[in-house]
């Protein structure tokens, strides 16, 4: 029986009972409407990875997210927000490792917001992007490195056509 007790206690040493947490976020798809064209804004993320998505970022304390909409893409893209959408749209992915400016969060859950701003010139955040780009629908789906931003993007642009 002491055995049983021992054996149980050291298996739970390796899972400290812990409230797992996930940072609360916002994903915006940022676009503009040129000449009755609609074009989205993609980053290329160097921060954490590397690859294409569009601005995102955490929600801070006491911060709403339709204030993190535009706090973040002004951080991230210079850009002023001229209109904003909030979708009903929530997802939640794990981090594919421990980060040293996260600590205690294994992940974020996310709410989806489109952000029409006017095409001028991009300002990106160097030290978590290291380019951007414009481009229409089908470019910047096949560019986007995760599937649940493509996801996203996709509910967006058919809310522009169902829209426009």
């Amino acid at each position: 029986m002491k055995r049983e007790k021992y054996r149980k206690a050291k298996f739970l040493e390796n899972f400290p009972l812990q409230k797992i947490r996930f940072r609360k976020a916002v994903f915006v798809v940022v676009y503009s409407n040129v000449k009755d064209k609609i074009e989205y804004l993609i980053l290329k993320r160097k921060k954490h990875w590397v690859g294409w998505e569009f601005p995102k970022g955490g929600v801070e304390f006491f911060e709403t997210r339709n204030h993190a909409v535009k706090r973040e893409v002004k951080e991230e893209t210079g850009l002023k927000i001229l209109k904003i959408k909030k979708f009903k749209v929530y997802g939640k992915y794990d981090y594919d490792k421990k980060y040293s400016d996260r600590k205690g969060l294994v992940g974020q859950d996310f709410l989806l917001y489109a952000a029409e701003v006017e095409k001028n010139k991009v300002v990106i955040d160097k030290r978590e992007h290291s380019d951007f780009k414009w481009m229409n629908f089908k470019d910047a789906e096949k560019k986007l490195t995760w599937k649940n931003q493509k996801k996203c993007l996709k509910i967006v642009d058919d809310w522009l056509k169902e829209n426009s």
